[in-house]
């Protein structure tokens, strides 16, 4: 018999993330247990843009635009994570701008942003 617990790992470990690309279709981009707490993984999407994924503590996924609006540069996966004000943001490992989680919005730099995705663990 399979306990709780083990029946919560076994979904984690094969559990996909995906993100939507459009209303009716979503992209599986990597495995769930590959988004360790704080840290984030770059994923790449048709057409060649990229997608940063970040999962926080409590294991809520986010998915933003992976390029650095400031540098160009595709690194936001591999920038600092924390918070704000109750908001998860991640900084640029480039100039240090700090990047809403939730809505992409900077907030260091008025009207500044990148893309957010809908993202999901299925």
């Amino acid at each position: 018999m399979t306990t709780a617990p083990e029946k919560t790992e076994k979904a984690q470990v094969q559990a996909r993330v995906q993100i939507r690309l459009s209303p009716d279709t979503w992209l599986t981009v990597c495995e769930l247990r590959a988004l360790l707490p704080g840290r984030g993984v770059a994923a790449l999407l048709p057409g060649g843009d990229q997608v940063a994924l970040f999962r926080d503590r409590t294991g809520a996924l986010y998915a933003i635009d992976n390029r650095d609006p400031f540098g160009g540069a595709a690194v936001l996966s591999r920038g600092l994570t924390g918070t704000h004000r109750g908001r998860p943001f991640v900084a640029s490992p480039l100039l240090k701008q700090r990047y809403d989680l939730q809505s992409g919005r900077c907030l260091d730099e008025e009207g500044v942003g990148v893309r957010v995705y809908d993202v999901r663990a299925a």
